[in-house]
């Protein structure tokens, strides 16, 4: 009678993340995520995708005001004990002081910025963003030089999905943004 057990995949808590990372074994120059149990390294940020993320830090940041709302730059959101993805940009309610205790764990809005991460974005990154109840999600497509938006999340996906081209507006908060302020 044999006691082997079929081989599983270890599912990283942000726990063990953490220790990873204070240990020494994920680099401060190593561009990592953890995403649903799995550490995901991502590529590098080429001159088009940083100024995106500027453009759309810029424009966010008009919109909501900084004394109720933090526009936060690639920083950690905590999405249960498996996932804690750093967005490219993210709308936080509330204050730095807020969060001396861990991360922020719900945002108004996200934004990824995409090239080569692009359909990692549309599949990845947007399920557990829509399984947390995130309200709304933007992909800034930088391939196709459009702004997808997603709204209302619906279990892993989200029940609204919309495509702006750079010649086109799309609404938040009462307010009317161009597409093309958010595409270089």
């Amino acid at each position: 009678m044999s006691t082997a057990t079929a081989p599983t995949t270890h599912r990283w808590t942000r726990e063990e993340y953490h220790d990873l990372a204070e240990a020494g074994f994920l680099g401060e120059d190593d561009p990592v995520e953890l995403l649903e149990g799995e550490i995901i390294r991502m590529s590098p940020q080429n001159t088009l995708h940083a100024v995106a993320v500027r453009l759309v830090r810029r424009v966010l940041q008009r919109i909501f005001p900084g004394d109720k709302y933090l526009v936060d730059e690639q920083l950690p959101l905590v999405l249960g004990p498996h996932s804690e993805p750093e967005p490219d940009v993210s709308v936080v309610e509330g204050q730095p002081r807020d969060f001396l205790d861990d991360h922020p764990s719900s945002a108004v809005l996200v934004v990824e910025v995409a090239d080569a991460s692009l359909q990692f974005d549309r599949t990845r990154k947007r399920t557990p963003y829509a399984r947390h109840d995130l309200p709304e999600y933007w992909i800034v497509d930088l391939v196709d030089r459009q702004l997808e938006v997603h709204r209302r999340p619906a279990g892993t996906s989200y029940a609204e999905s919309t495509v702006h081209t750079a010649d086109e507006t799309v609404s938040l908060r009462d307010r009317s943004i161009a597409a093309a302020d958010v595409l270089p």
